[in-house]
């Protein structure tokens, strides 16, 4: 029978196993210990941020379902619906690479084919230490291997992403998966296990002991052991995965399904439970009956394994040889594996001796919720005192412009996302690379628009105004694409919870995201909380990474970040001030992640989206980029590497600030856009009735990057920096 240290070496805290006992009104058994150790997680019970997670608005004109299932969704118009949600895969990551990538892939896939959609595209957001170091480059390497090696052979294409490098990572990286699948309206399938006496249908992979403690490992710190901790991370197989895709998708199409759970973290545990939960009813599970591939396996074990793969289904009774009949077909297990009950408890057998009886409520209703303790962290004064005029302007800018463009951060990630299949089933509109990834919904004429966006030093420096900023240029990324932004899912990285000022940090993130998805009216449909995120006592910065969702009524107006054609004209949207804190600029050229972030006015903000639509939707403009890292000279820079070859540029600017902040300034609300002369006048008008600053700066024109006196260099050299940048970074690790 376990006791108290057996309890804490699940997790639980002395009052949380006293809680357990105080309930039951006995000392529970193995089983039921780990069952409630996994669900009373960080990872699966969100207990120290469930409080503060109420604050987000959730609920929207096309918010068909908000958070609480296992993604969120929204209305596209005739009778069609976006299913997408984004989870973090961090812990499995660092402990093992490739399968902790691949099988965070396999997980959100599984996420959006169980609402019923079929998934269409991956983005991914991905952090990583100093690219010095020999552990960044296998981890980059692994990382990188695994989210490829799983979306590829399932046949889903990555369409986009970011990727970061900073010290805060070295220890810690993160690897956040967003997908997003498309259904109809009236085929959405919900987790509900309702139904007195319908059968619990176990389909997939047989289980194994991989990924047992996965919940628990993730809401742990790393130490220097973290390494040994290898069979905590699940093991993924994604021929099976497509298998069980096609299948799942064919099942629904027959009205047998009732409610259906992915196995994600906690496996059978959180899958059963959960559906319990929200039928408001019980299940007898006979553990027995569980496909394995091993022997021996305890009921604690397959309980609690995180093999991939697998799903819990309820079917209408009478049903079960239809079901069998397709999962055969596909060469996937099917066994069933108990019912609902109508006593609110999860009762599990084993050969008919009782493994467990807890009731549903404990397990979910009763899980601890904490108001952690919140302190402002004292390195805030000290780090945000920081005075322009300490910093002086340098003298080569030209040099500047090419370091920050050949910077890890910056430079082309195009050795990644050239292991993606970008093309698979031929949706792919934009390529990766620009603003937002941008997909079309086959048998319409609409796409949709995804992206993925969080400045974590901005977060560092002020979480409030960071999260906000990450939910703007979100939008921002959509508008400059074409798309309406509609709604976000979000990846919420901090450190432990248990520290005041890791909960300071997220409590004004959150905050700073409520308050921008309410004025730009993207609620927050889906997401995830992914704490402990710190080695040996050192948080990373807190990274509440945002993906986003848009949509183009049209898809031939969909926009891309390139300079089109020779004698177009460049506006610049927008106003340029000095801000440097937590810039680029400031990191790469002085050394220093200090000062306050760039301003954040959600007015402007929204007078630009506004503004960028109007422009799309009437033909106006042929490009536009949002200006964010690196600043205005980025932004001119990346416009110019267009995917035919690199176009050169003449920019005019009238030099009312410090040549340095006009350059690389990283003021919000501003976007680069291209246009036919024929259109100025269109454009002015169009922004006067917006209320958006603009200002014609130049045209694209001959082979040479050239902003006033500032910068004049060959566009193929400065294309070459960035192009071969982060290349050139990995190949230093001989």
């Amino acid at each position: 029978m376990p006791n108290l240290k057996t309890a804490l070496d699940h997790g639980l805290t002395q009052e949380e196993y006293n809680k357990i006992v105080s309930t039951l009104g006995r000392e529970p058994n193995i089983t039921e210990l780990g069952i409630l150790a996994a669900m009373w997680s960080e990872h699966c019970s969100y207990k120290s941020s469930r409080v503060h997670l109420k604050k987000l608005p959730t609920k929207g004109d096309v918010v068909i379902q908000g958070p609480g299932e296992n993604a969120g969704i929204v209305d596209i118009g005739e009778g069609l619906c976006a299913v997408f949600k984004m989870e973090s895969h961090n812990h499995p990551s660092f402990i093992e690479p490739y399968q902790g990538a691949a099988t965070g892939v396999g997980g959100i896939l599984r996420d959006i084919f169980t609402m019923g959609a079929r998934p269409i595209a991956i983005l991914d957001s991905l952090r990583f230490g100093n690219p010095s170091l020999p552990k960044t480059k296998f981890l980059v390497d692994g990382i990188v291997d695994g989210i490829a090696g799983y979306g590829n052979c399932i046949g889903i294409p990555t369409v986009g992403g970011e990727v970061y490098f900073d010290d805060c990572y070295n220890g810690n990286p993160l690897v956040n998966a967003f997908a997003l699948g498309i259904t109809r309206t009236d085929e959405i399938f919900r987790g509900y296990a309702t139904g007195i006496g319908n059968p619990v249908i176990y389909v997939g992979s047989k289980t194994g002991r991989d990924g047992i403690h996965g919940a628990v490992m993730a809401s742990e710190t790393f130490t220097k052991e973290a390494e040994e901790k290898r069979p905590a991370v699940q093991v993924g197989d994604p021929f099976t995965e497509k298998l069980l895709l096609e299948a799942c998708l064919e099942l629904f199409k027959t009205g047998t399904v009732v409610g259906i759970q992915d196995m994600g973290a906690a496996g059978l545990t959180s899958s059963s439970t959960e559906m319990a939960e929200r039928a408001g009813t019980g299940l007898r599970i006979e553990i027995d009956k569980v496909p394995r591939r091993e022997d021996g396996m305890t009921p604690y074990e397959v309980m609690l394994s995180e093999s991939q793969e697998r799903m819990l289904v309820v079917l209408e009774k009478g049903k079960e040889h239809i079901a069998e009949d397709i999962f055969k077909k596909w060469d996937l297990d099917f066994s069933i594996i108990g019912e609902v009950t109508d006593n609110s408890k999860l009762i599990i057998t084993d050969k008919g001796d009782l493994s467990a009886d807890i009731p549903i409520n404990l397990i979910s209703e009763e899980a601890p919720s904490y108001k952690r303790a919140a302190a402002r962290p004292d390195y805030i004064d000290d780090i945000r005192s920081f005075d322009t005029s300490s910093i002086s302007v340098p003298k080569d800018l030209e040099g500047v412009l090419l370091k920050l463009l050949s910077s890890p951060t910056l430079s082309s990630k195009r050795w990644i996302f050239e292991q993606y299949d970008y093309m698979v089933r031929t949706n792919t509109l934009t390529l990766p690379g620009s603003d937002a990834a941008v997909v079309r919904i086959k048998g319409t004429n609409k796409a949709i628009a995804m992206t993925v966006n969080c400045n974590s030093k901005y977060c560092y420096l002020d979480p409030y105004t960071g999260a906000g900023i990450a939910v703007a240029e979100s939008a921002r990324n959509l508008a400059c694409s074409g798309a309406t932004p509609l709604a976000i899912t979000d990846c919420l990285n901090f450190g432990s919870p248990e520290k005041p000022e890791v909960m300071w940090q997220f409590e004004q993130a959150i905050d700073g995201m409520s308050e921008a998805c309410s004025k730009l009216n993207t609620p927050v449909v889906s997401g995830n909380v992914s704490f402990y995120n710190e080695t040996e006592g050192t948080a990373i910065y807190p990274t509440p990474t945002i993906g986003m969702v848009g949509l183009i009524e049209d898809m031939h107006k969909h926009m891309t970040q390139w300079f089109k054609n020779e004698g177009d004209i460049i506006v610049l949207l927008g106003e340029t001030k000095e801000e440097f804190g937590g810039s680029e600029y400031l990191k790469q050229i002085h050394g220093k992640v200090c000062g306050t972030p760039p301003s954040l006015d959600l007015d402007k903000e929204l007078k630009l989206i506004t503004a960028l639509l109007k422009a799309s939707e009437e033909g106006i403009i042929k490009s536009a980029h949002d200006i964010s890292e690196g600043g205005l000279a980025l932004a001119i820079s990346e416009s110019c590497f267009t995917p035919g070859g690199p176009k050169g540029v003449e920019i005019k600017i009238p030099r009312l600030i410090r040549d340095d902040a006009l350059l690389f300034s990283e003021s919000q609300a501003r976007a680069v856009i291209s246009l036919d002369e024929e259109n100025i006048t269109k454009i002015k008008n169009l922004t006067k009735e917006c209320g958006v600053p603009m200002e014609i700066i130049g045209r694209v024109n001959g082979t040479r990057l050239f902003i006033e006196d500032l910068i004049d260099i060959p566009i193929s050299k400065a294309y070459s920096k960035w192009a071969l940048g982060f290349e050139n970074i990995l190949k230093s690790y001989a």
